[in-house]
């Protein structure tokens, strides 16, 4: 990263000319949690695949996978170094497809997890505990406690155990995460932790934050700014899990040996070959790799944007704090506190029966934000000024009036 943009708080207004072909600066977009605008060198890296596609035809694919080994290296960077392999693939239901395919859930018929999962997780679990898989859901909150109930929860049939870094529907961090995954790796049994919230929204060190034994899904549509088709699997160094769903990229060094009768099939010995899928579009990488190459160069690195999203937070909260009056207990019976951002992620989730009125009405304003239920989601974003912020707040308490 460049020096001398390490120090210091990030400027909106000198990111936000990064941002011109999503025009951050002429709509106030308030979804930093579910889609951040992308910089615009990731065009350059839409054009860059088509022009490699064009010149060297089949013969693209040691360019693309040069892009791939980019984008590998910006998320095991953005993890704090861990060992183990990465695995790409475009979402992270295919990851989490392949990994549930590799347990033993004839032997041990129960996974462990939380009500506070989202879709790619809740959807699939409950279809798996139609054919007879035991799915136990501890409370997700308070959130600070998780980890103790999903041990507590483990028993000798247990499976597997799946768990959120940062919940997406109330932005609380889960704590005791630690002592989860040394608990189950003293049982033999797998941790799956997803860090979509957290990855780029914070800090995130796996050696640090004693996860080296756990397996962590997430991807970059969100807080790194990669869009789609940019999700990772991070296994453990010991990963010895066989799946069943395999592609053959999964065996790219053993494509030429011709099977043996009754061998087991083989997997490759390459970064995450064990979880890899098969032909993919690379233009998705092209783009990140391009992204992650902005932030290094930006010094947007997780400390500082967790340090910009604190303080916008702060800011979008006093804010809504000086139009309480509007707001009113009808609308917002209970706004967040000051205090509770630290133990949160990075957006604001604010409790109201007209959740998604709101958020029709905001939009008409030209803020863009979402809802789950009956859960208001506003999440800043690095290029998000402070006038935007208040701006926002403002509007906000205008559409309240219109109830």
């Amino acid at each position: 990263m460049n020096s001398d943009v390490e120090l210091g708080p990030l400027s909106p207004e000198a990111l936000a000319v990064h941002y011109q072909r999503f025009r951050v600066t002429e709509r106030i977009l308030l979804t930093g949690h579910s889609h951040q605008a992308w910089p615009d060198v990731a065009r350059e890296g839409h054009l860059e695949a088509w022009d490699d596609a064009a010149e060297y035809v089949d013969d693209k694919w040691g360019r693309a996978f040069e892009r791939a080994d980019r984008v590998r290296q910006g998320f095991r960077a953005r993890l704090g170094g861990p060992s183990g392999d990465i695995t790409l693939a475009a979402n992270t239901h295919d990851l989490l497809v392949r990994l549930l395919s590799a347990l033993p859930l004839r032997q041990r018929p129960r996974i462990v997890t939380t009500d506070g999962e989202f879709h790619t997780v809740r959807r699939q679990l409950d279809r798996i505990g139609e054919e007879g898989v035991e799915v136990i859901r501890v409370p997700s909150l308070p959130a600070e406690s998780v980890g103790e109930r999903l041990l507590a929860a483990m028993d000798r049939r247990t499976a597997l155990v799946i768990v959120s870094a940062v919940f997406f529907d109330s932005g609380r961090i889960a704590g005791g995460l630690d002592a989860l995954a040394a608990g189950a790796e003293s049982r033999g049994v797998p941790v799956l932790i997803d860090t979509y919230h957290a990855l780029c929204a914070m800090p995130f060190d796996v050696r640090a934050l004693g996860l080296d034994s756990a397996y962590l899904v997430g991807g970059g549509y969100k807080y790194c700014q990669l869009g789609e088709g940019n999700c990772f699997l991070r296994t453990p160094s010991d990963c010895g899990l066989r799946p069943v769903v395999t592609g053959w990229f999964a065996a790219f060094e053993h494509l030429g040996d011709r099977p043996a009768a009754g061998r087991p099939v083989p997997y490759g010995s390459g970064p995450g070959a064990r979880f890899a899928g098969a032909t993919y579009d690379p233009v998705s990488h092209y783009r990140a790799a391009r992204v992650f190459d902005f932030h290094d160069s930006h010094g947007l690195d997780p400390v500082r944007l967790r340090a910009q999203s604190l303080r916008q937070l702060d800011r979008l909260l006093g804010s809504l704090e000086r139009h309480r009056g509007v707001l009113g207990s009808r609308a917002f019976p209970a706004l967040p506190t000051s205090a509770s951002l630290a133990g949160g992620g990075a957006f604001l989730v604010l409790q109201t029966p007209h959740a998604g009125e709101l958020v029709r009405s905001l939009r008409e304003e030209g803020v863009y934000s979402d809802h789950r239920g009956e859960k208001l989601r506003l999440g800043p974003a690095p290029y998000v000024t402070d006038d935007q912020l208040d701006r926002a707040a403002e509007l906000l308490a205008c559409a309240v009036k219109r109830l």
